[in-house]
């Protein structure tokens, strides 16, 4: 039987990098990687096109807090619909995209449907203090605006209302408020990875996290992976073909940035760097990020 699991994260986590691994152990040995192909891999729970099929409606009618509201019914019936894959190919997992914070809808229901919806969940985080300039790039501000909107409790992706996205609503709350989010939830056992354990023994680190969601890697298939996704790869395609997740709007910005863990050293100043640690310093203690000079 084919289950679901959340890969979880804050965004510019690493989690783009995490699903185009993922991808790669359904494809042939030596087949190419494509950045632009990910959709048979599960999707992104906030895909406004997924709930409008589902529901036979115009999502765009609705308030957030009304599809938040039917949401949960989604992902049940996901979950539910899931039968036995003819296609040996296909991995026995199927792996869902998340930024959402972990948090219950205006009933009281996890928006997520707890373990109604997936099995488990792949929570990956990264030090706040190198989120800050990726998500500028991304969301094409300032380091100060950055720093900003992951310390507002109202942050959120798609939260507008002047105009309708592609994605639903995505509330994030504060970076260290989404992360305790995940952390702190009962309803489903998550697998916690470090974006910087990722880069620095990314075969051991995926080996572990597929292991979890029940995915048996050897060693040398994950060092294929690995080989065949390297961050200066994914870089070349972009920038050869684009990237269709790229928000948009932001034509101009790279999605995959640099990738770097430690970059914030010579990135932010004093002072943002004391701002950011002012404000999410518990969590980045609870994670290991601090002390950290």
């Amino acid at each position: 039987m084919t289950k679901t699991c959340w890969l979880a994260s804050y965004p510019k986590s690493g989690n783009t990098w995490m699903r185009i691994m993922i991808g790669c152990l359904a494809l042939p040995e030596g087949a190419p990687v494509d950045i632009n192909a990910l959709e048979g891999q599960g999707g992104i729970t906030s895909a406004r096109g997924m709930f409008d099929g589902f529901f036979l409606t115009d999502s765009s009618l609705l308030s957030h807090d009304e599809i938040d509201r039917l949401r949960p019914r989604l992902y049940e019936a996901m979950a539910s619909d899931l039968t036995e894959d003819e296609d040996a190919g296909r991995l026995p997992v199927r792996f869902v995209k998340a930024h959402d914070a972990y948090t219950n809808n205006a009933d009281g229901i996890p928006l997520l449907a707890g373990a109604r919806g997936a099995a488990g969940a792949i929570v990956i985080v990264r030090d706040p203090r190198d989120i800050v300039a990726s998500l500028a790039s991304h969301l094409d501000c300032s380091l100060d605006e950055a720093i900003g909107f992951m310390n507002s409790p109202a942050a959120a992706f798609c939260g507008g209302l002047n105009q309708v996205q592609p994605q639903l609503r995505q509330k994030l709350l504060r970076w260290h408020e989404h992360a305790e989010s995940w952390l702190e939830q009962r309803d489903i056992p998550i697998h916690l990875v470090r974006y910087e354990e990722l880069k620095r023994a990314p075969v051991e680190v995926f080996v572990r996290a597929m292991r979890f969601a029940g995915v048996e890697v050897s060693a040398e298939a994950a060092r294929s992976v690995v080989a065949r996704t390297s961050f200066a790869s994914l870089q070349d395609q972009e920038q050869a073909r684009g990237f269709a997740e790229r928000l948009r709007g932001k034509e101009g910005r790279n999605f995959f940035r640099r990738g770097e863990a430690g970059a914030w050293r010579r990135e932010l100043s004093v002072d943002q760097i004391a701002e950011v640690e002012r404000a999410h310093g518990v969590m980045m203690s609870r994670l290991g990020y601090l002390p950290l000079r």
